[in-house]
């Protein structure tokens, strides 16, 4: 019988007593084992931090790797970031032979696949965090007020604006050569899903987001 250990983690102490963030980590393990899994499945237990994913001194997730380590399940998590947002962190645990990890929303990636995405997203947080502070620092220049009511909005509205454009930078390599090729939006759409890749905000590809990207990075 396939057997896992789940992990959880939110950011911080008033995610973790809200709830928030936890139900989309549910959700997307529910689907993975009801959809993806190997028949039958046992979950042996599920453990949850609430702290930040830069900070690798977790304990709950010591527990849970030392459980998998002891019964042989696999380490479920809903997304690679859960783990951690350092590809060396996530590196060292692939690497780990009485460790195997399985993310919910990439449920057919390999080891390869899951190192590539956890350096890709690596490399978008910083791109994303240098490009965020020129634009707020170009908008100061200009004399643009950035204190406060509207402060957390621009900074939120910029960080998207960026994440978005970044992402499409880094996806029309994929997409591109697909549809120069002539394949459909749909078809493109269908494919990204295939290879287990999500959206920014997680979810699945859609012909609209596709034709999205494509005009992002046409700008």
């Amino acid at each position: 019988m396939k057997q896992y250990v789940v992990y959880k983690r939110v950011s911080t102490e008033e995610q973790g007593k809200s709830g928030l963030g936890l139900d989309g980590q549910d959700k997307d393990i529910e689907v993975f084992l009801k959809n993806f899994s190997e028949e039958p499945y046992t979950v042996l237990a599920e453990f949850e931090d609430i702290q930040s994913g830069g900070d690798n001194r977790r304990p709950q997730l010591d527990a849970a790797l030392e459980m998998c380590r002891k019964s042989g399940a696999e380490l479920l998590v809903a997304k690679l970031d859960r783990l951690s947002r350092k590809v060396s962190f996530i590196a060292a645990l692939m690497d780990d032979p009485k460790l195997k990890l399985r993310v919910a929303q990439m449920p057919f990636a390999d080891k390869f696949q899951l190192h590539i995405y956890a350096a890709l997203a690596e490399q978008e947080r910083k791109f994303i965090s240098e490009r965020t502070k020129a634009a707020l620092q170009a908008a100061k220049e200009r004399g643009t007020k950035l204190g406060g009511m509207r402060d957390p909005t621009m900074k939120r509205n910029a960080a998207m604006q960026v994440k978005a454009n970044a992402e499409a930078k880094r996806l029309i390599e994929v997409i591109g050569p697909m549809r120069d090729a002539g394949k459909t939006l749909t078809g493109i759409a269908e494919a990204l899903n295939s290879m287990g890749l999500t959206t920014s905000r997680g979810s699945k590809w859609s012909a609209m987001q596709v034709s999205r990207v494509l005009e992002r990075a046409a700008a």
